[in-house]
């Protein structure tokens, strides 16, 4: 087996085994990707004091994100169509985060259902909402939410209208995928991941089909999606929101200090400040250059979390120094998952919480409380 040291390995492994429509998906922003490419450019442009002769023993990364418990300042973020990355995707992703000690975050347009994940794992989860014009169904999506005993939901403001995607639109993505000419033959290349999803029943978007109104089947599907994003969401449907679901509220999608007040005065429990991958609006900063104006605008007031170009346990320190309180993967996990399945997530994590380790080692600290923005050079 190749040797597994870092998430670009299992990047060019997973390109390998995941048929491309869905490697693109999770692998590409919109329009000229600008923004896609800035969020990880941006981190390396942060250097960091290293210093030295500093007792380094006993070293820990724990914390807590929106009041649980973390074994680092790390979650796995919502990622749409997880589940045609490898066959069960949300489902082994979720079992890995859990053995890990990490949140999972499942998203409305995830193929596992919400209760699929809740029946293959014995710890709380996050669910990702998505607001859709069908007031019914999201009343409905939130009770099944409260059912399965999520423990925190993380609601997405930045997708009232879909950024263009020209890969996704290149590609012809669909979930399951269409059986076109070009589909088979790049599919026939990829015998693993075929040979997974022969083997189970998940193949459609388990949240939707059968739940939402007049959705069926893939081609009812279609059409509803399309209708469904909601350009007229407000912060009085947040309000509602949090009432109705009367838990832990993270508000996603969060790129200006003025909005993260109205987070802030909504009275939600956390946000994360996320430009989705640079999937939305290219030509939008970086979610990490973007983070120190947030966290000093509103730090005090509501815990800060970021997404966003995340490749590395350095990364996660970059962030975790310029003020938030926890770090989303996205990408990274997918890589693994397409890779090698749960194992693939479970590498994922152990690569970022051991050079998330060191480097913080490096930068003479032991605690990850202890972090803040000296560690970097100005």
């Amino acid at each position: 087996m190749t040797l597994i040291t870092c998430i670009e390995d299992l990047r060019r492994l997973a390109q390998r085994r995941v048929p491309r429509m869905f490697y693109d998906y999770a692998d590409s922003g919109s329009w000229t990707e600008s923004t896609y490419r800035a969020n990880e450019e941006d981190f390396r442009k942060l250097k960091f004091r290293q210093r030295v002769a500093v007792d380094l023993n006993r070293r820990s990364l724990r914390t807590t994100m929106a009041g649980q418990e973390a074994a680092m300042p790390v979650a796995i973020a919502p990622t749409g169509l997880t589940g045609m990355q490898h066959a069960d995707g949300e489902i082994l992703a979720a079992r890995a985060a859990e053995k890990f000690g990490i949140p999972f975050t499942l998203s409305t347009m995830s193929i596992c259902s919400i209760e699929d994940v809740a029946a293959h794992t014995s710890k709380p989860f996050w669910f990702q909402l998505y607001v859709m014009k069908d007031r019914d169904f999201i009343n409905r999506l939130i009770d099944r939410a409260k059912a399965a005993g999520c423990s925190a939901l993380v609601l997405t403001l930045d997708l009232q209208v879909l950024g263009q995607r020209h890969k996704d639109l290149r590609n012809g993505l669909s979930a399951p995928p269409r059986l076109t000419i070009a589909n088979l033959l790049n599919m026939a290349s990829k015998p693993r991941w075929c040979m997974g999803m022969l083997g189970t029943s998940r193949r459609q978007f388990g949240n939707i089909v059968g739940h939402a109104q007049s959705v069926s089947d893939m081609s009812s599907l279609s059409a509803w999606t399309s209708q469904q994003f909601d350009p007229s969401l407000s912060w009085n449907d947040v309000a509602w929101i949090k009432q109705r679901w009367g838990g832990k509220l993270i508000i996603k999608g969060i790129m200006d200090a003025e909005d993260a007040r109205l987070a802030v005065d909504s009275g939600a429990d956390a946000l994360i400040v996320s430009n989705h991958g640079g999937r939305q609006l290219d030509g939008a900063p970086s979610s990490i250059a973007a983070l120190p104006g947030i966290v000093d605008a509103v730090g005090k007031q509501i815990e800060v979390h970021m997404d966003g170009g995340v490749r590395s346990g350095q990364d996660v320190l970059r962030a975790v120094a310029l003020g938030a309180r926890g770090v989303y993967i996205g990408r990274p996990f997918l890589y693994g998952l397409g890779a090698l399945g749960e194992a693939g997530v479970t590498r994922c994590l152990e690569i970022i919480h051991n050079e998330l380790d060191i480097s913080m080692a490096f930068c003479g600290k032991r605690d990850i409380q202890q972090v803040s923005r000296e560690i970097l050079l100005p």
